[in-house]
């Protein structure tokens, strides 16, 4: 089923899928070919796709065991199924930019940078550079663009990318770099539209929350603090991921566990979160079933939801107060009880929701009138990354 008018391929890697779509310039707000292979390295690993341009959709269970496997594997049915030289470009989404603050054509100096950061995120890089290493091989003459989730946090004040460790290790730039910005980057352009008739509200929450979660403070459009730091590890509470934690517990876990750096690394990044505290589901669509007959599932589901509620507290303080609130992401897009818990009792910053918009999962979901409006939004990274590629190749959206 050749996709005829396709001609940018976004890629968006996370830790436990893999995105896809393919867009026209002149069509970025309709994909042509959409679909993900989720649950990767868990049971009951899973290929949707949707081909509009043909009216076909599908889904089974690719064969892959791994984040490489699952690699291969969609390069191969995309070129089976799309063929390669219908595209004109495949953008990327990279999770670590370091130095590099805005969309960039993949090269060997970048690719050098990129491996060259691998510890500052070695549970997502490594994947990233994976699938251009394969797709540069089967298809070198293919421009690949590299979109990074650190640009949007760029404009991040001094005092909020410091760490409070010796200044030698600022100097290797460990510092807070924050994540998520390409979707942060789409909401913020979502926002914009909504609001195209009347003012943008000044100080904005952005609630990203999936098997990643993290939240964004925006001051009059630009970020000024973000709760994921050095790694996406840290922050909120997650799937998988632990979010903030003590170090003197990290040391005390590979002393009792008698680990290495490396094995405590993957026991937070994937042993940890919603899945170390309910002992059943890193996923939280598994665990909300559940919530009412399971102590586990529940502790793990209030610890997310206070944890969230935490840290939109501490952005209020940031920003000096709140006037809108975005939920977005899996869990933010789709579990209306989540939210409820996160916004319960905070009706002294202006936040209260009608809870039958709440459950239908409508724009906005907060009261009418009320001094902080709360929006559910939902993101598209894979759409945001067609449109950077379209600028930066300097493609004709209007053809």
């Amino acid at each position: 089923m050749p996709a005829a008018n396709m001609q940018i391929l976004t890629i968006n890697a996370g830790s436990s899928s893999i995105k896809f779509a393919g867009f026209t310039p002149a069509g970025l707000a309709t994909p042509l070919l959409s679909g993900k292979i989720e649950r990767i390295g868990m049971a009951g690993t899973l290929l949707t796709f949707v081909d509009k341009q043909h009216n076909l959709d599908g889904r089974f269970q690719p064969d892959c065991g791994d984040h490489q496997g699952a690699a291969e594997f969609l390069i191969n049915w995309l070129q089976q199924h799309i063929g390669f030289e219908k595209i004109t470009a495949v953008g990327h989404r990279l999770v670590h930019g370091w130095q590099h603050t805005k969309p960039e054509l993949i090269t060997p100096a970048l690719l050098a940078d990129l491996r060259h950061i691998i510890p500052y995120a070695p549970e997502h890089l490594p994947n990233e550079i994976l699938l251009i290493d394969t797709l540069q091989q089967q298809f070198p003459k293919l421009p690949q663009v590299a979109c990074f989730d650190t640009a949007f946090h760029h404009s991040l004040p001094r005092v909020a990318k410091l760490l409070p460790i010796p200044r030698r290790f600022d100097a290797l730039g460990i510092q807070r770099y924050g994540f998520h910005g390409i979707s942060y980057t789409y909401l913020m352009t979502a926002l914009a539209d909504r609001y195209q008739n009347t003012p943008l509200p000044q100080r904005i929450i952005l609630a990203h929350l999936g098997n990643g979660a993290s939240m964004a403070a925006v001051l009059d459009g630009r970020c000024i603090d973000t709760s994921m730091g050095f790694t996406p590890c840290g922050g909120l509470v997650m799937g998988s991921r632990c979010g903030d934690l003590d170090p003197g517990v990290i040391h005390y876990i590979k002393q009792h566990e008698n680990i290495n750096s490396q094995q405590c690394n993957h026991l937070l990044n994937h042993q940890s979160g919603l899945l170390g505290v309910s002992e059943i589901s890193a996923d939280m669509r598994d665990l909300l079933p559940l919530e009412n007959t399971d102590q586990r599932a529940a502790q793990a589901i209030e610890l997310f939801c206070y944890q969230a509620k935490k840290w939109l507290g501490a952005y209020s303080a940031s920003l000096h107060g709140l006037d809108a609130l975005v939920f977005s992401g899996g869990i933010g897009e789709n579990a209306a009880s989540v939210r409820a818990k996160i916004c319960a009792g905070m009706q002294y910053l202006g936040i209260e929701l009608e809870q039958t918009r709440n459950n239908n999962h409508e724009d906005i979901i907060s009261i009418a009138g009320g001094a902080v409006t709360v929006h559910v939004t939902h993101t598209d990274e894979e759409q945001m990354i067609a449109k950077m590629v379209c600028e930066l190749l300097m493609l004709d959206e209007a053809q």
